[in-house]
């Protein structure tokens, strides 16, 4: 039986505060879950799941702490309408290192992206298109919301992400392409492949800021067919990525 402080402990993670404090995050689900216990580098300190779930894994990771819970408890620590078998407490990563900010690649900036169901998707979708980073702008939602690490779908383990001031960030980078989509930019089947350089995302509603749009080299459009007013950001993203790449 879990007790009342572990319970509180747990929740209080819910939160970007206490996360910040506490240096760790939690993951739900156990294809998540079973995705941050086989990924190198990843540092898994507790899971909390139920009595099948743990005897199935405990003896392939017995370095990990596994606490069975029963399907009340899992409901008071989950944060998914239906809890899924499965809670654990990850530490974060130390992104600040960004020694894989690849000149030979295409990384990806994230301009005021607010929902966190995008930027989990975006985050996704960097993963299959081999990105090897992510910068955010300061008031891009927290990577470790719950929303963001589920819709991420374990891809948050691989791809690095961090948070800076990005028209600054911009200016000590300006020695490689900049590609952002604007309304009057070259058509995207017009341009051709990106080999390396740094893709602008802007916000959901907005679009780039001024003081981000400043540094593209290359502004580039996706051409509207039909009569909706805008893309998603995160499927603009794909299409983006599945296009330069």
């Amino acid at each position: 039986m879990l007790s009342k402080s572990e319970i509180k402990y747990i929740q209080s993670l819910f939160q970007k505060k206490f996360r910040d404090t506490e240096n760790c995050y939690l993951a739900e689900g156990s294809k998540i879950v079973d995705e941050a216990l086989n990924t190198p580098g990843v540092t898994v300190k507790k899971v909390w799941a139920l009595k099948a779930w743990v005897q199935q894994h405990q003896i392939r990771h017995p370095e990990v702490e596994m606490v069975p819970v029963a399907d009340f408890e899992l409901e008071k620590i989950s944060q998914l309408k239906t809890p899924n078998e499965t809670v654990a407490l990850i530490e974060k990563k130390d992104n600040e290192n960004t020694g894989w900010l690849d000149a030979s690649k295409l990384v990806l900036a994230l301009d005021g992206i607010q929902d966190p169901g995008n930027l989990g998707t975006i985050i996704r979708t960097a993963d299959w298109f081999g990105v090897p980073g992510i910068v955010c702008s300061e008031d891009c939602a927290d990577v470790y919301n719950s929303k963001v690490v589920q819709s991420t779908m374990g891809s948050l383990f691989r791809i690095p992400v961090v948070y800076t001031n990005l028209a600054d960030w911009l200016k000590r980078h300006n020695r490689v392409p900049v590609y952002g989509a604007v309304l009057n930019g070259t058509p995207l089947d017009q341009k051709q492949e990106a080999a390396n350089g740094i893709l602008i995302i802007g916000n959901e509603s907005k679009g780039i800021r001024p003081d981000v749009a400043a540094y593209l080299t290359h502004k580039i459009t996706i051409e509207r067919i039909g009569a909706a007013e805008s893309l998603n950001a995160a499927v603009a993203t794909g299409i983006l990525l599945a296009h330069l790449i």
